[in-house]
């Protein structure tokens, strides 16, 4: 799967019911029933995937390998695969078998949106949230994500995202307070997730000095992966996540197995603490990757 594929995702018969069935109460969630082995699934599957991602968020894609997590497929009565269904509201509401064409998926995901017109215009609004996001327009953002939650108070991305913009104001505190309106069965999402791993990174994050400190003692021993890690966590703690991301490569570069895969275990968690979309993580990902795969 594509990085950049941002409304698609694997998932297994354990998380079946987080990834499909109450994520379905947010919004539609189309699940691929698959295997390595069937040639149909590998045509289907970069088109529901490119369909699914022009949506822009309005629809989720869930790929489930049913060699490996069986138990929903044959409790859906999946006889053959590809076996695609769609969610809704917590259960299934339309099906189709075999690789169809992309114009009969795009028609059978707009048949599905159909009948959900505030969920797309909630999708559009979080779009719209996300892209003042990122161009530093907090504020723009913090408004869209308020008014997103007061027509629907469960959505947990209009949630995390405002509690991310008051973590872009330095707002620990009100960030906190803003992840108490996450409803108890959602609680485990990863953009929940995700912020509450920046707000205990911010716990740790220096008093002036310790920064010039840190740098000073990384450039006088530049090949000190302990005091590399060092400065890594302080920038992670200050919500300097790029910084953070390029130390931890380096080190990373240099031995990727160091200590036991602790930089690779800081490095996944300063990813999620700066979200799937910001652009260190994206390249951040993309350059683990090379070095994994080199």
């Amino acid at each position: 799967m594509d990085i950049a594929a941002l409304n698609t995702k694997d998932s297994t018969d354990q998380d079946f019911m987080a990834d499909v069935v109450e994520a379905s109460n947010t919004q539609p969630v189309i699940v691929d029933f698959w295997a390595p082995w069937c040639g149909p699934c590998k045509q289907l599957g970069p088109v529901i995937e490119r369909v699914v991602e022009g949506k822009k968020g309005a629809v989720k894609l869930v790929k489930i390998n049913i060699d490996e997590n069986p138990a929903y497929a044959g409790q859906l009565g999946v006889r053959s695969i590809p076996a695609v269904y769609a969610f809704d509201k917590g259960r299934p509401v339309d099906a189709f078998m075999g690789a169809l064409p992309e114009s009969q998926v795009k028609g059978f995901i707009d048949k599905l949106l159909s009948g959900t017109d505030s969920a797309q215009v909630i999708a559009e609004a979080l779009a719209q949230a996300e892209a003042a996001s990122q161009a530093g327009d907090i504020s723009t953002a913090a408004q869209i994500y308020a008014s997103v939650i007061q027509e629907d108070p469960e959505n947990v991305t209009a949630i995390a995202g405002l509690a991310r913009c008051y973590l872009a104001n330095g707002d620990k505190a009100r960030a906190s307070a803003t992840l108490d309106m996450v409803p108890e069965s959602k609680k485990h999402d990863s953009g929940v997730k995700g912020v509450r791993i920046a707000i205990e990174m911010m716990a740790d994050a220096p008093a002036p000095g310790e920064f010039d400190e840190a740098l000073e003692a990384v450039t006088a021993a530049p090949n000190d992966h302990a005091k590399r890690f060092e400065l890594a966590e302080k920038y992670a703690g200050a919500t300097r996540y790029k910084d953070a991301i390029d130390h931890l490569l380096i080190i990373l570069g240099a031995k990727l197995d160091w200590e036991g895969g602790k930089a690779k275990e800081k490095l996944l968690q300063v990813f999620e603490a700066a979200g799937p979309t910001d652009p260190a993580t994206v390249e951040g990902r993309r350059r683990l990757a090379s070095l994994m795969f080199a």
